[in-house]
Parts: structure tokens; sequence; C-alpha cells
């Protein structure tokens, strides 16, 4: 009988992997990939080149590819990044599976990938179906206090309705948002890419294919993440001095 998942994004592997004696070559390789974006390389033919190039581990080719960015899209999503201090009396729409994950993942321990962007990424993956674990509340709490803070007065969450389970996480979501006072609502939908990406309103996602087609949007996880105690952020810029955020 399979064991039922626990928590979310742990990787046996990941220590290794990801260890600060790798942290130069992976920050070196995130420089290359960004460069060969840059110039027009397509996403699977570059990832290879460079992947090959530094004989990464796959896991750490996922967390590459989330890491690195051409210079048009950095451009672009800081010109549309708006600040915590515009957020007080706006609405948000959310990229609801994108957002819980990684939160989840930040409460398990699991890693997570600061890319040339700034955006805090998870390298733990949504396989056709949602599984809740023991940090699925606690992340929902943190994220509606973060929220109620940052002064929103609604939040939307959208969700894949391909994905398993969507109806189930779109109830615990409007529970935990009536049970605390959180203005929250949540949409199951076949697409919500495309309802983020036309809706003109400020979004929070670090989907780097809907960072780059909506018209605002906000970095919450950047902002969660150096208030939490143990943050597991492995900072893959090419700039950085450090391996994690303090």
């Amino acid at each position: 009988m399979p064991q039922r998942q626990r928590h979310r994004g742990k990787h046996p592997q990941d220590g290794r992997l990801f260890a600060a004696k790798h942290l130069a070559v992976l920050r070196d390789a995130v420089a290359d990939l960004s460069y060969l974006l840059t110039r027009g390389y397509s996403d699977s033919a570059a990832l290879k080149l460079v992947g090959d190039h530094y004989q990464l581990h796959a896991r750490q080719r996922v967390a590459l590819a989330r890491a690195a960015c051409s210079d048009q899209a950095l451009a672009r999503r800081k010109a549309r990044h708006v600040t915590a201090a515009e957020l007080r009396g706006n609405r948000l729409l959310i990229d609801g599976y994108n957002l819980l994950i990684t939160a989840e993942t930040a409460l398990s321990g699991g890693v997570l990938i600061v890319g040339r962007d700034g955006c805090v990424r998870d390298i733990a993956g949504l396989h056709g179906s949602y599984k809740k674990v023991e940090e699925t509340l606690p992340a929902l709490r943190l994220l509606g206090e973060t929220l109620a803070e940052l002064g929103v007065v609604e939040a939307v969450w959208h969700l894949d309705s391909p994905v398993s389970n969507s109806g189930r996480l779109a109830r615990l979501i409007r529970a935990e948002g009536e049970r605390n006072g959180w203005p929250w609502a949540a949409e199951v939908e076949p697409d919500p890419d495309k309802t983020l990406e036309r809706s003109g309103e400020i979004v929070v996602t670090s989907d780097s294919v809907v960072l780059d087609r909506v018209e605002r949007w906000f970095n919450l996880m950047g902002l969660i993440l150096p208030r939490l105690e143990t943050p597991a952020a492995v900072d893959l810029h090419p700039a950085a001095g450090t391996a994690t955020i303090p």
C-alpha cells in the first residue's frame, strides 16, 4: 500500500544536490542559461546545453530552469511588479496552487529556489492530483494573516479544475477565509492562467509564463520568506553571495 504523503517538497537527495559546495556552479549555470535565453535560444535547447555542460542532476536542472530568465523578461517583470504598500485597499487574484505549494514547501523544510527575478519557487511539482499535507492549514493561515496585514480587501484564489481535489481545496480555502474573517473567494476553472493574464488586476504568482503576461503582480512569498524562522531557500541569483535568505 503506498505511503500517504505527509509533507510537501522534501526529497532525500536535496541536501546533497543543493549543498553549499554546489552553489557557485549552479549560479554560473543560471547566468549561462539566462544569457542564452536573452539571445533567443529555445528554453529546452538552452537548458539541455547548460545542464549537460555542468553535468547537473535532474532536480538541479529543474531548479536551474526556474531560476533563470532572459534580460527582457527580467526587465518586464521588474516594471510590472507592485510594492507592498500598493496592495492596501486592493483586490488580489492568486495563482492558487503556485502560491500554496510554495508556502507548504517552505513550512515543511523543502528546498525553495530564489531566482534571478527574486521570485521564490519550489521544485516539488504537482502531478495531476493535489494531496493535502500537514502544512496545508498552517500555510493558508500564514498567507491569510499576511494578506490581512497588507490590507488586501479581497483575495480570489484560482485553481485548476483538471487537477484532482481542486473542488475540495476550494471549499477548504473558503472555510478558512470564513473562519478567520478573511475576504476570500476560490474559483475552480479549466485554465486559470488565462483568467489571471487577462484580468488587469494584481496577481500573486511566481509562474514565469504568467508573470510575463500579467499587467501587475506581487511577489508575496518573497515578502514572507525572510520572516520565517528556518527558510530553506537556495539563492541562485548569479550575483548572490550567500546560500540562503537571511
